[in-house]
């Protein structure tokens, strides 16, 4: 069972979406408590100095998809020694 979960679907022009990523930026660039401004509110996270990133881009359709995804450990639960 996830302990959070939150999804944004939106179109955006091309100009939002550069802003909406270029405070996502400044966000990781300063670490610690992060707050990001989700629209109808906003959503603070504790970002560490590591991530683990994963970045797709798959074509299907005539539709391009690139997905950025970020991860990082809470601390709030056990971890597996493979993690």
């Amino acid at each position: 069972m996830k302990d959070l979960e939150f999804e944004q679907k939106r179109t955006l022009s091309r100009a939002e979406a550069a802003d909406q990523l270029e405070a996502l930026a400044a966000a990781l660039r300063r670490g610690g408590q992060a707050e990001l401004d989700l629209g109808p509110g906003k959503l603070t996270l504790r970002i560490p100095d590591e991530l683990h990133t994963e970045i797709e881009v798959e074509l299907e359709d005539g539709k391009l998809e690139l997905e950025v995804e970020l991860s990082w450990h809470t601390g709030q639960s056990d971890r597996t020694a493979d993690d």
